[in-house]
């Protein structure tokens, strides 16, 4: 699935990792083997009470059904973006534009289920999915989001260690004033930042740096916060 960049209102470029679709397609199993667990306890229950068929008990079974005619919307507003499915995958719904999706937001993307995926059984949804190239299903479309892995990617930059050419000229001899423990920390706040898509802890980050060493820069906070880490291991390993 392709990632896409973001470009915020504190002008911080943000890459997100959209969301495979076998991901996508394991959370909505997931919330779909708990929807029915629920049913299977459901009818259960009511076959204990041994309750005469009437009006009334076709009522209880209706009022009872709402949170499954609700759930994906539920636990999305509840719990910021993530359905139980999407919470065991480590994918969230989020804008497009970086910020918190609304209530109105998530309505939409709900409403627009109906088309997407109970009408056409998720043929729809996979195939503007896999044409839009944002991981964007018409819902998402229309309320301007989209679903991001949180997802950790191991790789050099996880470690104290960045990698950097070996003609690297570096910029900010006062990154020197930094210890080993403060890049590492450095290193982790602002890589999660990234993926989270939180461009204001990446700004707190980037006026931190700036105090503590002094450094005088109109450099875009991300762009600031790469050249950091990589003087401060260009210095570190002479």
């Amino acid at each position: 699935m392709d990632n896409f960049q973001i470009e915020t209102a504190q002008n911080v470029s943000i890459h997100q990792n959209v969301a495979n679709v076998s991901t996508r397609i394991g959370s909505f199993v997931l919330d779909l083997l708990i929807i029915v667990g629920y049913y299977i306890i459901l009818i259960w229950i009511m076959n204990a009470l041994d309750l005469p068929p009437s009006m009334d008990l076709w009522f209880v079974y209706s009022i009872l059904g709402l949170p499954v005619f609700f759930y994906s919307l539920l636990f999305e507003v509840l719990m910021n973006g993530q359905t139980p499915g999407k919470y065991a995958n480590k994918i969230r719904v989020v804008k497009i534009d970086g910020s918190k999706p609304t209530f109105g937001s998530y309505l939409l993307r709900w409403m627009l289920r109906l088309i997407d995926i109970d009408l056409a059984g998720g043929s729809i949804a996979l195939l503007t999915i896999l044409l839009n190239g944002k991981g964007q299903r018409l819902g998402d479309i229309a309320a301007g989001t989209t679903i991001i892995s949180e997802k950790k990617r191991i790789s050099i930059h996880d470690t104290l260690i960045a990698d950097i050419p070996e003609d690297y000229v570096p910029t900010f001899p006062q990154v020197t004033t930094l210890s080993d423990t403060d890049i590492q920390s450095i290193k982790e706040m602002y890589s999660t930042a990234k993926r989270k898509g939180n461009h204001n802890v990446i700004v707190k980050l980037h006026n931190k740096i700036i105090q503590i060493t002094d450094i005088k820069t109109e450099l875009k906070p991300i762009e600031f916060i790469d050249i950091v880490i990589k003087d401060y291991n260009y210095y570190t390993q002479q």
